[in-house]
């Protein structure tokens, strides 16, 4: 194939690649949207090689957890990584982040430590057992890779290259990071209520990821701190141990994480306001 030819040129881009390359929130939008269509065929898909959960393991098994659970997002990873090296952004997704951050950002990714290695802690290691442990750890970082490089990846990404502002960027990768979980209502049975409070609570987490994305400035931080989020979170809930003084702190972190974040975002927009006003004035 010529170098006229050649979809990933970037003298002759293809349509595929200008069409995503001009950036822009709707975009984001159609993107996470298709995503998260895609995910839930291929949990579908698992259900239908593998049968009903429980069926060939015990529900919250190891094995339970790998399968349907860790199976539909490591796939899910597979196609995010797959479109990202069809547009040729791997390297810029995971490479310096050309927006860097503030010192006072580290409050957010020390809070969210602070209430991992809590509930880690609160865990009764002894009743979840190794195993589930472990596979509960590996599920974790697909779910970070998974849900950082659709949300702080390719969204941020998205926001950028249509020039939006960092208080834009942050809003919409954060409100969409939270529109995922709104699903959550129609796929399991739980309420409006509970629904509602995690669609608030992952949009605050969302957000201090997103600070997480800035202060480093590499994708893979917030994708490890996200990943040592979901296992701390399921196993403290299936197996918390009594008598630990630690057990207050996974316990209220739903309130904590969007205390937290609501006062970082008011930080952060009269922050980024101000830098714009210098930057006027200059």
């Amino acid at each position: 194939m010529s170098e006229m030819q050649n979809p990933l040129t970037d003298e002759h881009p293809s349509a595929w690649r200008r069409f995503w390359e001009r950036g822009d929130w709707w975009r984001a939008v159609v993107l996470v949207a298709v995503y998260y269509g895609v995910y839930q065929l291929l949990s579908l898909l698992v259900g239908a090689v593998f049968g009903e959960e429980g069926g060939i393991a015990e529900k919250g098994s190891g094995l339970d957890v790998l399968i349907y659970t860790a199976l539909p997002i490591v796939l899910g990873c597979v196609v995010l990584l797959a479109f990202a090296a069809s547009l040729g952004w791997l390297r810029e997704l995971f490479g310096p982040q050309p927006v860097r951050g503030r010192r006072w950002m580290w409050i957010g990714i020390v809070v969210v430590l602070v209430i991992n290695v809590s509930a880690l802690l609160s865990v009764d290691a002894g009743a979840a057992g190794a195993t589930l442990i472990g596979c509960w750890l590996l599920t974790g970082l697909f779910v970070g890779l998974a849900e950082e490089l659709l949300t702080r990846g390719f969204v941020v990404n998205l926001m950028r290259k249509a020039g939006r502002g960092e208080i834009a960027v942050a809003l919409v990768s954060s409100a969409l990071f939270g529109a995922l979980h709104a699903g959550n209502f129609f796929t399991t049975d739980q309420g409006l209520s509970t629904t509602a409070l995690q669609v608030v609570y992952t949009f605050f987490f969302g957000f201090l990821m997103y600070l997480a994305l800035r202060v480093t400035g590499r994708l893979i931080w917030p994708i490890l701190l996200h990943a040592s989020t979901d296992p701390s979170i399921f196993l403290f809930g299936a197996h918390p141990v009594s008598g630990n003084p630690l057990i207050l702190v996974p316990t209220f972190s739903t309130y904590l994480v969007i205390l937290t974040g609501a006062v970082l975002l008011i930080v952060f927009i009269v922050s980024e306001r101000r830098q714009a006003r210098r930057a006027a004035t200059a």
